[in-house]
Order: C-alpha cells, then structure tokens, then sequence
C-alpha cells in the first residue's frame, strides 16, 4: 500500500547508515542524509541528535530529514552510547554522562564528517528536541568552535532544575534516573559541569530556542534560563513559544511556523 502518493521518490534524498570510531574505542552507528543531486563534499551540515536519550535513530522516511536536505543539507543522525538496539553494555556506558561521553560521541560525528570531506566545517549547524536539545546547548557550550549555529528544541538546560521538576507519572522512575542522570545531592559537582546554564559564557553561536508553555517533561523554566542569561551577555537568541503546546508541536500551524523559523535562521547562519 501506498501511504503518502503525492509524495516522488526521485524527489527524496538517500538516508545511508555510517559508522564512526570515537576515541575511547566504541563503534558509532547512524544515518547520513544527503541532499539530492549534489556531491558529498564540503556540504553545510545539520547534526541532529535524537531524544530520549534512551531510545535509536532508525532507517526510513522522515518528513524533517527530508525538508532539511531538501533545502541543501546534510544531515547526520547518530546513535550516541545509551541509544537502545547496541546492546546492555553500550546503554550502560551511557550513565551519568550527559554532556561528557555521550556528548563526545556527537562532537566526534562533527570531527568524522570534516575528515571525510562531507561537511564544511564553518557551515555545521546542530539541531535536536528534548534531550537532543540538551545535545544542543551542551554541544555549543562545550564545543562552541564546531557550531555556525543551533537550534534548541524543547531541550534541557540546567540538570538540577530538570531533575526537580519531574513530573509525578515519572516518579516511580527517579531512582532509576538519580542512576542514569545524576544525584542532585550525591552528583552535584559533575551535575553542575553539565548544565549548560551555568557555562553561557563559552556560548558564541546564534541560538534559536523553541518550547511548548505546558510541557510536563522539559518545563519551560529550562528555556526561559537560557534565553535570559544568555541575552544578558549579548548572545544572539530568537525564542519561539507556543502556550497551547507541551513537549513537541502538534498543532500544524504552530509546525509550519517553526519550519518556516527554521529555515529562516539556518539559511541565514548556514547560507
């Protein structure tokens, strides 16, 4: 069957599975998508890490891989250590690392494309939602030189105020995320280290913030944080809300004004 036949298959882009080594040995595996009709050299490039983080990247049409390459972009989708299918270990390896290990596993997918050839090195953008938003901030803060530009969406700033802010269907799993996250208490030195909120200082890249007024999940506090901090410091940030959305756009209008947003920004900062 036939599920979407207005849509061209000649007209979409090849999304193609890659692998990189990261430094410390592990095997990273994910998808690479390429605008049509241009050779795979000196590209500007969206990173995009997933959600969750607990869940994978996986092969097959998506509408917003494909509106990006369709304006010219590539576009890298990797399952950093923690993402599901790899096994217990690789999930493992995953604790308590946000914005050190599992971040290096994204900033190394920036290092393999420039090697390659595939990405420009001055016209690399990232991109991601919820703890891919988190990536973001954390991948601008702790890596300001990779990046033209981010796009934070719905993501997680500061991991004490995250932590505390749970909401109650999720607190039968706060032990479960003291362990794979951190211990306010018990962690806070390196919980600390990790919130980009506390290390805006090192951020230098036009930033494009986006967040639903009632989600439940990644309170808007941890967007309004960033935001402020960081215009108190001069930095370029353009903050879309939605009062009528939560964790992720689901109204179509609000969806088409974001995109438009978004590629507005990238075409700016990216060419």
């Amino acid at each position: 069957m036939d599920v979407r036949p207005w849509l061209d298959e000649n007209d979409m882009a090849s999304m193609k599975p890659v692998s990189y080594k990261t430094s410390d040995g592990l095997t990273i595996h994910g998808y690479l998508t390429l605008p049509a009709g241009k050779p795979a050299q000196n590209l500007p490039v969206i990173i995009n890490p997933h959600g969750g983080p607990w869940v994978r990247d996986t092969w097959g049409f998506n509408p917003e891989i494909q509106l990006l390459a369709s304006r010219g972009y590539a576009v890298l989708q990797m399952n950093y250590r923690g993402s599901t299918g790899y096994g217990r270990k690789f999930w493992e390896c995953s604790f308590k690392q946000w914005g050190k290990k599992m971040q290096d596993d994204i900033t190394e997918g920036v290092d393999w494309l420039v090697t390659q050839g595939i990405a420009d090195p001055k016209r690399v953008a990232i991109y991601g939602g919820s703890y891919g938003g988190y990536a973001t901030l954390a991948g601008v803060t702790f890596t300001p030189d990779r990046y033209a530009c981010a796009i934070d969406y719905v993501g997680v700033s500061n991991l004490f105020t995250f932590m505390n802010t749970i909401p109650p269907y999720w607190k039968p799993y706060l032990d479960m995320m003291y362990e794979m996250v951190g211990n306010p208490t018990k962690d806070k030195d390196a919980m600390y280290e990790a919130s980009p909120v506390f290390h805006i200082d090192k951020i230098k890249c036009p930033l494009f913030v986006v967040q639903g007024a009632n989600d439940p999940r990644v309170n808007i506090d941890e967007s309004d944080q960033i935001v402020s901090a960081l215009r108190k410091q001069g930095v370029e940030v353009l903050y879309m809300v939605k009062y009528d959305e939560g964790h992720g756009f689901h109204n179509e209008e609000n969806r088409f004004e974001f995109y438009k947003a978004m590629l507005g920004f990238l075409g700016k900062w990216l060419g």
